[in-house]
């Protein structure tokens, strides 16, 4: 009888084990990668543009994206560049060549913390922000947007670029 128990239990740990090897586990690189999803104009009913939603979809192996309101210490304070961690350029069309343009306000946010318990997982996922898209001071109406994310161990991800996106003017 005690041999029976013996060989059964090591049948049910030999085909967990079987089982627990074969669910992949995600692996991705400590450094951020993100790809352009989508872009979209959010319809304020006033016949022109202002706003829009870009999508993004991002990895990262350690899931150390993401900061919290509270965190305004060194390297993430307000006089750092690292106060943000999505950062987001903006660029008109002018006689058929892209320009930077500095607007008056910043497209550049602050990810909220993506993970959950003691985070050090790999992350996949979406990350949505509205953006201003209308240079009101531009007579230009074709733009797009640059952006790259960075983590709480300050790694720079991949630049994505937007397709040009053409906005009505009022």
């Amino acid at each position: 009888m005690l041999n029976k128990t013996i060989s059964y239990g090591l049948f049910v740990l030999v085909i967990s084990s079987l089982l627990v090897s074969c669910i992949k586990k995600e692996d991705y690189p400590d450094i951020p990668r993100i790809e352009f999803k989508s872009f979209s104009k959010i319809n304020n009913g006033l016949g022109y543009d202002d706003k829009g939603l870009l999508v993004i979809s991002f990895t990262d192996g350690d899931g150390d994206i993401g900061l919290g309101s509270q965190e305004i210490q060194p390297p993430y304070d307000t006089a750092s560049m690292y106060y943000y961690n999505f950062f987001i350029t903006y660029y008109e069309k002018q006689q058929g060549e892209y320009v930077a343009v500095n607007l008056p306000f910043t497209n550049n946010s602050r990810i909220p913390p993506l993970w959950e318990g003691d985070g050090n997982k790999p992350l996949k996922g979406d990350i949505q922000v509205e953006l201003y898209i209308n240079n009101f001071s531009s007579p230009y109406d074709t733009i797009r947007f640059s952006a790259f994310i960075v983590d709480r161990a300050l790694h720079h991800s991949d630049t994505i670029m937007t397709p040009d996106i053409i906005i009505r003017k009022p």
